[in-house]
């Protein structure tokens, strides 16, 4: 049964490769021409969303570089510890939901630094799974339809970042505490 599913798997991105084209060419769609004009649509939306993606990342760095958040980590620190929440996570809490790269990153570094086994590795790892690079998705996909309001979405998102976060350090506690 393994062995059917690995094949089946390496398969399977091939013949959705080749299936797409034989079936629109079935269907007399312009395989070529639609292909183009996919890609004319796909160049003017990365084009379109530059502009809120630099936003972003510079008010990523004056947060960082104005020594703000590192304010915000000292003074939540001592209450979230309080609760059982390892401090060495709390600044992915904050990363986590403005960029994916940079928290994988910083859960890396974690790993290194305490182990692939240790506690804070375990709750780092599942936080990274949990929770969503929020600010980013809202940027880079409101950006590209051109909304500029985001109304509950970025509540929502954000909302859920923060139950992500806290359901990830409970049942990394329930299962490795």
């Amino acid at each position: 049964m393994v062995s059917f599913i690995q094949t089946l798997s390496a398969w399977t991105i091939p013949m959705l490769i080749a299936f797409i084209p034989l079936y629109a060419a079935f269907r007399k769609v312009p395989v070529y021409e639609t292909f183009i004009d996919g890609a004319k649509d796909g160049f003017q939306t990365a084009v379109g969303i530059i502009p809120p993606l630099v936003g972003m990342m510079t008010a990523i760095g004056m947060f960082r570089a104005s020594g703000a958040m590192d304010a915000l980590l000292g003074w939540v620190r001592p209450l979230t510890e309080s609760i059982g929440i390892p401090s060495d996570v709390l600044p992915l809490a904050l990363l986590r939901p403005i960029s994916g790269a940079g928290s994988l990153a910083f859960v890396t570094d974690l790993i290194k630094e305490q182990g692939p086994d240790s506690f804070v590795a375990k709750v780092a790892s599942t936080i990274q799974g949990s929770t969503d690079t929020t600010l980013y998705v809202l940027t880079v996909y409101f950006g590209a339809v051109g909304i500029r309001n985001a109304r509950y979405a970025l509540k929502v998102g954000l909302f859920s970042d923060v139950v992500g976060f806290f359901a990830a350090v409970a049942v990394c506690w329930l299962l490795f505490g």
